[in-house]
C-alpha cells in the first residue's frame, strides 16, 4: 500500500508545472514590525506633536514640540510599564506623567520660534535643539539645561543658546537629530543630507557645556534624518531615516544607496514611503555609515508614519528601539526589535 501511495504522488508531481520547482529570486530583507503602545489622555491626540525622545534613568522622556500647550511640561513613561505592555501583562493605555519644563522664555524671545526639535540627556545635563524661521530664512539653535530629579523639573539656560546655520535653503528644516558621544561631546545633524540638496553634509560638534567644537563630515543619506540615539561605547548610534512622498519636490531624492545595498523589504517594494533605522559611527575623522543594511520598518498601506523620536530599549528580554511620531498620521508610540 505504501508503495502505491508513493507511486501516485510521483505521478501527480510529474504533471505539475515546472515553475513550482524552479528556485525563485531571493526575497528582500525582513522588515521590523512596529508594536504600538497605547497612550491615554490628551497626549494621545495628534496635537501632542512629539519631536523627541530620550531616556532619563528608568523612564523615557517625551518631548512635545510646543511644551507651552501643556502648561510648560514634558512627559515621561516608565520603562517597567512599557515592558508590561510588550509582555502582554496589561493592555491598558499608559498615561504619561508630567515633567516640569522651564524654557527660560526662549519660546517667546526667539524670533520666528517653531518649536523644540530634539532632546538628549547626559547625567544631570539636558540638551535641546530649536527651530525658527524669520523672513523665510530657517535658523537652528542648541540650548543646554539641567535636571532636578527630586523636583522633577528641567530648566534651560537661555545664556547657553548657540545658533546652528542650516545647510540648505529648505523651509521647515533644521538640525533635528542630536546624539551624545561617550566622552560627553554632542553632535547635531541637519535634517536633509541628500546628494541633490546638501552635497557636503556635516555634523555640528559641541562640548559637554554646549560650546561649538567644530564640524565633522557626515555621510550622504537620502530623505530626512529626524532623531538619533546616544552613541554606545564604540561610538555607534542609530538615526531615524524617513521619507514622506509628499516631500519629493523639496528633497529631490537621488539614487537611494542604502536601498541598493540591502534591497527593499516587502512593504517598501510596494510603497514610495521609507521608514528605517540606520546605524552610524563617529571617530576623529568624521561620521560614517556602519557597513550593514538599515532596519526597514513594515509600512502601513498608503500611510507614512512621521517617526521623530528614538531611544534604545534594552532589558534582559528585550533589545530594540522605542519610537514616537509627530502629528502624522496620529500620535504613535511603538517598539521595534533590533
Amino acid at each position: 500500500m505504501a508503495l502505491l501511495v508513493v507511486a501516485l504522488l510521483l505521478s501527480a508531481c510529474s504533471r505539475l508545472p515546472l515553475s513550482l520547482f524552479t528556485p525563485t529570486a531571493a526575497a528582500g530583507p525582513a522588515e521590523r514590525r512596529v508594536t504600538l503602545i497605547a497612550l491615554a489622555g490628551p497626549l494621545a491626540d495628534r496635537d501632542a506633536e512629539f519631536s523627541g525622545l530620550a531616556r532619563l534613568d528608568d523612564e523615557f522622556v517625551l518631548l512635545p514640540q510646543y511644551p507651552a500647550r501643556y502648561d510648560g511640561n514634558l512627559f515621561t513613561v516608565r520603562e517597567a510599564d512599557i515592558v508590561q505592555v510588550l509582555a502582554g501583562v496589561t493592555t491598558a493605555p499608559l498615561t504619561p506623567a508630567p515633567l516640569a519644563f522651564d524654557d527660560g522664555g526662549l519660546a517667546t524671545s526667539i524670533p520666528g520660534f517653531e518649536g523644540f526639535e530634539a532632546l538628549a540627556i547626559s547625567g544631570d545635563r539636558v540638551y535641546l535643539t530649536i527651530e525658527a524661521e524669520r523672513d523665510r530664512a530657517m535658523q537652528g539653535y542648541l540650548v543646554t539645561g539641567v535636571i532636578d530629579r527630586a523636583a522633577r523639573r528641567i530648566s534651560l539656560d537661555p545664556a547657553s543658546l548657540v545658533a546652528i546655520a542650516p545647510q540648505a535653503p529648505l523651509s521647515n528644516l533644521s538640525d533635528e537629530a542630536l546624539t551624545v558621544l561617550p566622552n560627553g561631546d554632542l553632535l547635531t545633524f541637519y535634517e536633509a543630507n541628500g546628494a541633490n540638496v546638501n552635497p557636503q553634509p556635516a555634523a555640528h560638534r559641541f562640548d559637554a557645556a554646549g560650546a561649538p567644537a567644530g564640524g565633522l563630515p557626515s555621510p550622504t543619506i537620502e530623505y530626512r534624518i529626524t532623531d538619533a540615539t546616544p552613541a554606545d561605547v564604540d561610538s555607534r548610534f542609530w538615526v531615524i531615516n524617513y521619507f514622506f512622498p509628499g516631500d519629493a519636490a523639496k528633497l529631490a531624492p537621488a539614487e537611494d544607496a542604502l536601498l541598493a545595498q540591502g534591497g527593499a523589504g516587502a512593504t517598501h517594494a510596494a510603497n514610495r514611503a521609507v521608514e528605517r533605522l540606520v546605524e552610524m559611527q563617529v571617530d576623529a575623522t568624521g561620521v560614517t555609515l556602519v557597513d550593514q543594511p538599515p532596519l526597514q520598518l513594515s509600512l502601513l498601506p498608503g500611510v507614512a508614519r512621521n517617526w521623530e523620536g528614538i531611544a534604545r530599549l534594552q532589558t534582559e528580554y528585550l533589545d530594540g528601539f522605542l519610537l514616537v511620531t509627530d502629528t502624522f498620521p496620529a500620535t504613535m508610540l511603538g517598539f521595534v526589535e533590533k
